[in-house]
């Protein structure tokens, strides 16, 4: 009967490999590539992974994990924002306009005590003032993070509701919890009907029972949402103020001052 380590040493090397003690070891970083186990009376050479091997494994899976991870956060932001443009409004961006965004910065910082208060922010203000430009930078901050957001408006919304039978009406309305922030742009444009009222407040209310926040941005004044004209208005504005803090945007029209510039370089160039 030939001994267990006399049959060790008639199995072949790789390369990189030398044998020690009848063991076979990585000739790189000097650790075992194999290993005994004895079962009963029989023993059993078990190929294993030296440590450099081991890294190896674990970077790749590494590598793996952070793939998976940003083509989840690419299809998030394919979905949350649909806009393109919406995509280029980040932090990194920021041009310094707007002593705002520090408040969108520290709400994303503290995103998961915000998340946990089910608290929210309501940026209004002037038209074209970058309202929406800081809640863009939130969205991608947080998506960046992995966090579910969507960034819609009501009119958008409200055009989806004809035809849709009342079941389907309803779970599309309650589909807006699946994500973890809601974003709603432009608070304020949309029609004013009694349905169009009541679905606004279906969504806003739904995001209060479920605890989930909300941003809002809307060139409404505060005085208007605090001293609304109708009771529909008010139970919406009621819903909004108590979860969302009220961050006033005082900058000048940017986007008139973007467009005036851009005329300027056109005519420039065609003097």
């Amino acid at each position: 009967m030939i001994h267990p380590l006399e049959a060790l040493t008639e199995q072949p090397l790789r390369e990189g490999e030398y044998r020690k003690d009848g063991l076979v070891y990585c000739a790189a970083c000097h650790t075992p590539r194999q290993r005994m186990m004895n079962l009963g009376e029989r023993v059993f050479w078990v190929r294993c992974l030296c440590r450099c091997q081991t890294e190896k494994r674990e970077a790749e899976e590494a590598a793996a994990r952070q793939r998976e991870f940003w083509d989840r956060v690419a299809a998030n932001r394919s979905v949350g924002l649909s806009e393109p443009a919406l995509r280029q409004f980040t932090f990194a961006n920021d041009k310094g306009y707007n002593p705002e965004i520090r408040v969108a910065k520290k709400y994303a910082e503290h995103w998961e005590e915000m998340e946990r208060e089910a608290s929210g922010l309501l940026f209004w203000g002037g038209v074209g003032t970058g309202k929406t430009y800081l809640a863009g930078c939130i969205a991608n901050a947080l998506l960046d993070q992995g966090v579910t957001v969507m960034m819609t408006n009501f009119s958008r919304v409200l055009s989806d509701l004809p035809g849709m039978f009342s079941g389907d009406r309803n779970r599309y309305l309650d589909s807006f919890n699946r994500f973890r922030l809601l974003i709603i742009d432009d608070f304020g444009a949309e029609r004013s009907s009694e349905f169009a009222l009541e679905q606004v407040f279906n969504i806003i209310d739904g995001r209060t029972r479920a605890r989930k926040p909300l941003i809002v941005t809307t060139n409404l004044s505060l005085p208007e949402l605090k001293h609304p004209d109708s009771l529909a208005k008010a139970r919406i504005y009621d819903r909004l103020l108590e979860r969302c803090v009220p961050v006033r945007v005082h900058n000048r029209n940017l986007r008139q001052e973007n467009a005036q510039a851009q005329l300027q370089r056109v005519k420039k160039l065609l003097e």
